[in-house]
């Protein structure tokens, strides 16, 4: 047994070690926390932010809730949908949380922007964790600052394209701004698991809750994959893409949605999309069963993490092929 203990304070940076999972730091898969990310490959950021929720508050406790079941989705041999150890290669830090004025919430956006902004600077990747989906909005905003127009990948059982005034500070409308500022293409656009009316698509591509259920994982992994092209892409998802059977912990859950594993396959097969970046949100553990919620988004964010694996050519590092009978 490995006797180092707290390896978010005393660990290395490549490679999973053996610690007690009901134990230690809560960073994000045991990942060292540095505040500062230069030299790393990706940093892990938590945005405890839920004031822009429409329906159940809580997703302000999201991210501690899935660093600590992050723990259990860790150990020797890698994860089991890849064939290699990601974090092997890929030298992942966490950043800890978002610091604002709860009291402000005028300026959280621009707040949770500049810090995005920096860490994007540094050359990392950054992979958020939310926090309700308002939070995508800032960051995607960094890092068009960066990219310029960006292909979406998202995953939600909601459009989040509803119209506003451009000032409101609300879960549901921030693509309709995203569109009409230039910060996503449409074109390159697609949201993946939707289950709730809304007509103006404003170009982004809909493949619908329905149609992930009727074709096979491998083929909407294509079809998205094809959608983004090789432009530079970010990859959001809303838990709540998951069914509340696979994921009860959120402010809106809607029924009829994906099984946990099916996301899975799904995100796996996007192994050479070029993302630049990368969140995962509206994880209310107030309304979890069991962690369930939060290990399903935990276990998301390991895939995410195979992702960035692949773009950085880690050795041996790809999806694994579904086994036979």
């Amino acid at each position: 047994m490995n006797d180092t203990t707290d390896r978010a304070f005393t660990g290395g940076d490549y490679g999973i070690g053996n610690e007690n999972w009901f134990g230690g730091a809560t960073s994000l898969f045991r990942r060292r926390y540095q505040r500062d990310p230069s030299g790393a490959d990706v940093a892990v950021l938590g945005i405890p932010f839920d004031q822009a929720v429409t329906n159940r508050p809580g997703a302000r406790l999201g991210p501690r809730a899935v660093r600590a079941a992050s723990a259990s989705v860790t150990w020797s041999g890698g994860p089991w949908r890849w064939t290699a150890d990601p974090f092997a290669g890929l030298n992942v830090v966490d950043t800890g949380d978002l610091a604002f004025d709860i009291g402000d919430t005028a300026a959280f956006a621009a707040t949770l922007q500049a810090r995005a902004a920096e860490i994007i600077a540094t050359g990392a990747k950054l992979f958020c964790l939310g926090g309700d989906h308002f939070v995508t909005y800032p960051v995607l905003k960094a890092h068009a600052a960066r990219h310029g127009p960006l292909g979406l990948v998202q995953f939600d059982s909601h459009s989040d394209t509803w119209r506003d005034n451009g000032r409101r500070i609300d879960h549901g409308t921030m693509f309709f701004r995203a569109v009409e500022e230039g910060v996503i293409d449409p074109a390159r656009s697609v949201q993946v698991g939707i289950r709730s009316g809304n007509e103006e698509t404003f170009g982004l591509t809909t493949i619908d809750a329905d149609a992930v259920a009727d074709h096979p994982p491998a083929a909407v992994a294509r079809r998205i994959a094809e959608i983004a092209g090789e432009g530079p892409s970010y990859l959001t998802f809303d838990i709540d893409v998951l069914d509340p059977a696979f994921a009860p912990g959120t402010g809106t859950p809607v029924c009829g949605g994906l099984s946990t594993g099916t996301a899975e396959r799904i995100l796996t097969g996007l192994a050479g999309v070029p993302f630049v970046g990368m969140d995962i949100v509206e994880v209310a553990p107030a309304y979890d069963h069991a962690e369930v919620t939060a290990l399903a988004a935990a276990t998301m964010a390991l895939n995410m993490m195979g992702l960035f694996g692949v773009m950085k050519g880690v050795p041996g590092l790809a999806p694994r092929v579904t086994g036979s009978l």
